[in-house]
């Protein structure tokens, strides 16, 4: 099947670049391209698309603005942040408005598809550089649970009865914010061989992303929170 994209962002040449490096996907197909939110609604009614790609930061209406007004009347469309920042306030925002993913535009070829193809899939995606503000949050949630105690790291206890030592290190690495890339850097392995692996811990976790394993992995104590 066909996964329809819309393209939001107000500088046409970083449009252009996306739309190149999509079209390299035989499954995707860029339906149409706006520079601003307020075109994104009329887009959308008009080519119903699966996934929106929509700039934070735009004239008019911002990104985070227009995600707010439109995940409610278009829930079949899933929208993805793209952003130059990484500051866990914007991320927060994004997410809360109804994104179900987060990209920095720095982002490379292979980053961009991968997110793509998890969220069209009904899953969320994270840039990897955003993960440490995902525990930052979570840190602070556990902090006001806590009425003041602070947060208390648990003992780490792996996961050895569901994954293996591997497989573990990439959960960890994952935790650490690390990209396919950085992981197989960090493990001296391919980065085909760390995408094994992470597909394998997400089935064996029975869970349809990287950052909810990274979520689960930091509730049960799975790994550092450092």
């Amino acid at each position: 099947m066909t996964t329809k994209i819309v393209i939001i962002d107000d500088h046409q040449l970083f449009r252009e670049g996306v739309k190149r490096i999509l079209e390299f996907e035989e499954t995707f197909e860029v339906v149409a391209e706006g520079g601003d939110g307020r075109e994104a609604a009329a887009l959308i009614e008009q080519y119903q698309p699966d996934v929106v790609l929509m700039d934070i930061n735009m004239p008019e209406v911002n990104g985070v603005e227009a995600t707010r007004s439109l995940v409610d009347k278009y829930p079949d469309t899933k929208i993805i942040i793209l952003s130059i920042h990484d500051d866990e306030n914007y991320v927060t925002h994004a997410l809360k408005s109804g994104a179900m993913g987060y990209l920095l535009k720095e982002m490379d070829g292979d980053a961009l598809i991968e997110a793509v193809k998890v969220v069209s899939e009904g899953g969320s995606y994270l840039h990897p550089r955003v993960t440490p503000n995902l525990i930052a949050d979570y840190r602070r949630l556990a902090n006001d649970e806590g009425k003041g105690k602070g947060f208390q790291q648990v003992e780490v206890r792996r996961p050895l009865h569901l994954l293996t030592r591997r497989e573990c290190e990439v959960l960890q690495l994952l935790a650490d914010g690390k990209s396919n890339r950085g992981i197989g850097e960090a493990l001296y392995i391919s980065e085909k061989t760390v995408k094994n692996h992470v597909s394998n811990i997400l089935q064996k976790m029975n869970v349809n992303d990287r950052t909810q394993a990274v979520v689960t992995a930091i509730k049960k104590g799975w790994v550092e929170v450092r």
